[in-house]
Formats: structure tokens, C-alpha cells, sequence
């Protein structure tokens, strides 16, 4: 947290002052949160960029509202979709003692078993909620897939009593799956079923004279 990005008031949320911000460089914001009541301001995009980067999406950093330092996580930000500019940041000031909740995304590592018997990984969930310390949220929620082999799945309920978090998830909250191979049948089903969808439905009819 050895970074504080200066902020700037702001006061009006007309169209023309928001798009003035924007092509100054700067990020229209808001702060709420511990010991602060939600706050128009507007940051450089890039010290937020930059601190983002070194911090982490889910770091804490310090943010200076009006003179006064706040810790703060960047709790949600809108971008543009062509361009990747970030429109809108929402930064939530927090309490260096009290946990939070917060959404971590989830890193696989190692190569299954099952991958390499020919099984197809799944991920249906590449986030996990997780309560902890502001100063111990990690970067990502690692999992070791090494020994999973085909038909083997992870779920919360495997890594609950396992993990040094508290994870807020449901139980059956899935998280990776290997699958089998599909066999030469269901793939020659499949490309039946897509044949049949492609293909144009005969019209019967009478055709009418002129």
C-alpha cells in the first residue's frame, strides 16, 4: 500500500462533464464506505492502472479523498468494450481489522491424469467468494489438479476444511470437472444434430397460377 492515488472532487454527473473527465484522462468515480458517506470524485486512469497492477485486482491500496487517506479495494469498475478504458470505478473504503467478503478468481495448476488420458477439463466456475482479512485477500484461489483423474470433480465441500479461507459458496458450488472423451458415436450424433438444424424444411404446397 506504499501508493496513494490522488482524487478530485467532482460535483456534476452531466453527460458533457463526465465525457470533459474522460478525455482529460481521468476515471469518473465514487468512494463509500468505512467512516465515508458515498463521494462524486474522479481519479487519473493511469495511476489507477498502474496501481492495479501492482497491487492486484482484489489489493488493497490508499486513496486520498479531500486530504484525507483511505484504504480502499476497487470494489467495481465498468470498461469499454472495444477499447478497454475504464469508464467508471467504484472504490469501497474498508476497515483494516474487519474481514470482508470478496470474489477471488480461481487458478488451476498442474496438468490431471485424466487431461492426459484424453479427458476434457471443465470449469464451471472460475470465481470464489471468500471472507478474510483485508490484508490477506489473495490475488487468486489456487487449486492443485494433478491427481484428478477422468470423472473426478471438485466441489466447495472438498476444499472447506482444506482451505485457510472462509469460503461463502455453497457446498455443490462446482469448480473444475474432467470429463470423458466423447466417443466417435456422440460426435457423429452431434454433427447429425447440427445437419438436421442446418438443413431447410421442405415447404409443400399448391403453387398458384397467374
Amino acid at each position: 500500500m506504499s501508493t496513494t492515488i490522488q482524487s478530485e472532487m467532482r460535483e456534476s454527473a452531466k453527460q458533457s462533464t463526465l465525457t470533459q473527465l474522460r478525455n482529460d484522462g481521468y476515471v469518473p468515480s465514487v468512494v463509500y464506505g468505512y467512516k465515508i458517506e458515498s463521494t462524486p470524485i474522479a481519479v487519473k486512469e493511469r495511476d489507477l492502472l498502474t496501481t492495479l497492477r501492482d497491487a492486484g485486482r482484489n489489493g488493497v491500496f490508499k486513496l486520498n479523498v479531500n486530504g484525507q487517506d483511505l484504504n480502499v479495494i476497487l470494489n467495481d469498475y465498468q470498461a469499454d468494450a472495444l477499447k478497454g478504458d475504464i469508464r467508471h470505478a467504484d472504490f469501497l473504503a474498508i476497515n483494516m481489522t474487519e474481514e470482508l467478503e470478496v470474489e477471488v478468481t480461481v487458478n488451476l495448476t498442474g496438468e490431471s491424469k485424466g487431461e492426459k488420458e484424453g479427458g476434457v477439463l471443465q470449469q464451471p466456475n472460475r470465481e470464489i467468494t471468500i471472507r478474510v482479512k483485508p490484508s490477506d485477500i489473495p490475488e487468486t484461489f489456487d487449486i492443485d489438479i494433478t491427481d484428478l483423474e477422468i470423472g473426478d470433480t471438485i466441489t466447495v465441500a472438498d476444499l472447506r476444511d482444506k482451505s485457510k479461507f472462509e469460503i461463502l459458496n455453497e457446498d455443490n458450488h462446482a469448480l473444475v470437472l474432467i470429463s470423458a472423451p466423447r466417443t466417435e458415436e456422440e460426435l457423429e450424433a452431434l454433427d447429425g444434430e447440427a445437419a438436421a438444424t442446418d438443413a431447410e424444411p421442405e415447404v409443400i404446397g399448391e403453387e398458384n397460377e397467374a
